[in-house]
């Protein structure tokens, strides 16, 4: 009896602990790679990307998100980081384990996002890629990139096939060789699907979960296993649609080559050089059939991995722990697919600073379903899962990015910030406020180097206002404008 009592004492007390480690939400990052809005939720595209519509109807959506950095390895540093590229000095695809606290000494002791959590008593695991890791050139040999091993309890580096997948690869771009940069595709059959990278990361993120959620019950005396379980928080990183465009057949049958459309556009002889750097003649030199290849076989590997969120969406609710989890989607910087001329990243127009971000809350039921046209950073993303946790009084001071947890939450909140900042190469950067898009291609202002687009006449940014009479006063304010919001990204660390 008396053991048995003692057995019913150590249950009770090992079920308050879980309640109260429960309370806090999971947390599930994904972080697709290469990814632009040409989606569901933003656009009018039917039956394309059926798991993130279901995902934005779960959340809310921002409709004007941006990234800090149109590549991937700062991109990627920056989110983690929560610090602008200046200041965190990862301005390149690094190889170097650390990543940010490697490239920086001064933030050696500056926790990434998944290092906060895991310092607050948070399981944290990364499948796949989410700092930078080649795609091909690395993750063939399951390299862990440019990891920053403190941030993880767990890690596992999927060893994916890539270009050498079974089926055929088309090379798209005659005039670029190097097969981390340029387009080619490659149909998979589909009885194969499961061969490739974003599949298997998702079936082992699957398992991560399945693992950290299923209920342990008693085994005899062994009450060990009654140990609550910590709350997690999973970064999953999805490589498609990153080049080579890889695809189940079932994916490009909704993409006939011939349906696919080349964008219009509009170059004005007062565009920057350094804008048109990426111009399909500069670079990738595809015929007009192969643009359209491009585009449709772009489309079928964003439409393959939107079935591996589904698939991570499927998990959560069979697991029964949804709406205890925090849900986010996020690409690490949009993409050019023939605007502009223009094909790839490495640019500052709006198709490739633009990202798409989607926080679904569990804690706001209402909220679900809407859209914020706030402008909002990848940055944000550090103190607003911090906020939605309970933790905002414990995050590093030192954050450059702003919390969106009133905004998700439905409360009226107005950020302090107006403007969103992208920035490539040594001196070159943008920034987008409600109306307007300016860019500077170096460090002084010389009207040359200069771009600025109306955004409420201009979306597509055809017509380069810089030189317009009428537009001085605009330029001259948003010339200053970009001076402080460069400035305090630089200085960070100083503030």
């Amino acid at each position: 009896m008396k053991l048995k009592a003692l057995e019913l004492i150590v249950i009770i007390a090992f079920v308050i602990a879980s309640q109260t480690v429960s309370s806090q939400p999971n947390i599930l990052l994904i972080i697709s790679d290469d990814l632009n809005t040409r989606i569901g939720p933003y656009m009018d595209l039917d039956k394309h990307t059926p798991n993130l519509d279901r995902l934005a109807n779960e959340g809310v959506q921002f409709t004007r998100a941006y990234c800090q950095y149109p590549l991937c390895g700062p991109s990627r540093a920056s989110i983690m980081s929560g610090l602008h590229t200046e200041t965190n000095g990862v301005a390149g695809n690094s190889h170097v384990l650390g990543s940010f606290r490697a490239v920086n000494p001064k933030l050696s002791n500056h926790p990434s996002m998944a290092g906060f959590f895991k310092e607050q008593g948070y399981y944290s695991a990364r499948v796949s890629k989410i700092y930078h890791m080649g795609v091909p050139g690395g993750i063939e040999q399951g390299a862990p990139g440019g990891d920053d091993p403190d941030s993880w309890d767990y890690t596992y580096n999927v060893m994916g096939p890539e270009t050498m997948s079974p089926g055929k690869l088309e090379l798209l771009s005659p005039g670029n060789l190097h097969y981390g940069s340029n387009f080619s595709k490659m149909i998979i059959p589909d009885e194969l699907e499961g061969t490739q990278t974003d599949y298997i990361t998702t079936s082992q993120a699957i398992a991560i979960l399945e693992n950290r959620t299923r209920p342990l019950a008693p085994n005899g005396r062994n009450l060990t296993r009654l140990k609550p379980e910590a709350p997690f928080f999973l970064g999953v990183g999805l490589v498609r649609p990153h080049v080579p465009l890889i695809a189940p057949e079932n994916c490009f049958i909704h993409y006939p080559e011939d349906e696919m459309e080349l964008p219009e556009y509009t170059i004005g002889d007062n565009v920057p050089k350094a804008a048109l750097h990426n111009q399909n003649g500069n670079r990738q030199k595809m015929s007009k059939e192969q643009q359209k290849k491009a585009i449709g076989a772009y489309m079928a590997s964003v439409r393959f991995m939107d079935q591996q969120v589904g698939r991570l969406l499927d998990a959560l609710d069979r697991l029964e722990v949804r709406d205890e989890t925090i849900v986010i989607f996020i690409s690490d910087h949009g993409y050019n697919l023939g605007e502009h001329d223009c094909w790839s990243k490495h640019s500052l127009w709006e198709g490739v600073a633009r990202v798409p971000m989607i926080i679904s809350y569990p804690g706001n039921k209402s909220q679900h379903g809407k859209k914020s046209e706030t402008i909002t950073e990848l940055i944000d993303l550090y103190p607003t899962l911090a906020d939605l946790c309970g933790l905002s009084d414990k995050q590093p001071e030192i954050l450059q990015g702003e919390s969106l947890a009133g905004i998700i939450k439905g409360e009226e909140q107005k950020l302090q910030k107006l403007v969103a900042y992208t920035m490539t190469g040594k001196d070159a950067a943008s920034i987008r406020t409600e109306r307007w898009r300016y860019t500077r291609w170096g460090e002084d202002a010389n009207g040359t180097n200069e771009e600025l687009y109306d955004h409420e006449n201009d979306p597509e940014e055809h017509s380069n206002l810089v030189g317009r009479v009428e537009y001085s006063k605009d330029l001259e304010e948003l010339r200053q404008v970009f001076e402080n919001t460069r400035e305090s990204a630089r200085n960070g660390l100083s503030q």
